[in-house]
């Protein structure tokens, strides 16, 4: 009986001791983190007339303030999906995909904080004027 009583006292204090090194642990993640510096997303789609995802689109991210310069750039992938990882707080972007054939198209990003935003860009054949 003693010894069940003190294997039981051992586990709870190894319990105990496992469960406050983890929470000092995590802690110590979530300041890491902070330092590092938070980050909000602009993910999306490109897709073209008359709807359908469209791979291989180059997409450029530029502040809204200066949109001539290339902050970030990617080549969507089959499923026209891409995405930006971007310094939260309050910010101006223009999103813009392209595709040999296709009217260039645009959207503006207002981002506030720590999020997510998505975005929807629809490349529409050079043949077709704009309306």
């Amino acid at each position: 009986m003693r010894t069940t009583k003190n294997r039981s006292a051992v586990l709870a204090a190894l319990l105990l001791a496992s469960f406050l090194l983890a929470s000092w642990a995590g802690s110590l993640a979530a300041q890491g983190n902070k330092q590092k510096g938070e980050t909000a997303v602009i993910a999306g789609t490109v897709f073209r007339d008359p709807g359908f995802a469209q791979g291989g689109a180059v997409v450029v991210l530029a502040l809204k303030s200066s949109p001539t310069k290339k902050l970030q750039e990617q080549t969507t992938a089959s499923r026209g999906e891409f995405s930006f990882r971007i310094p939260a707080g309050p910010q101006s972007y223009v999103v813009s995909a392209t595709l040999k054939g296709f009217q260039t198209a645009r959207e503006e990003i207002e981002i506030q904080g720590l999020e997510q935003i998505n975005a929807t860009l629809l490349l529409v054949p050079e043949s077709k004027k704009a309306r």
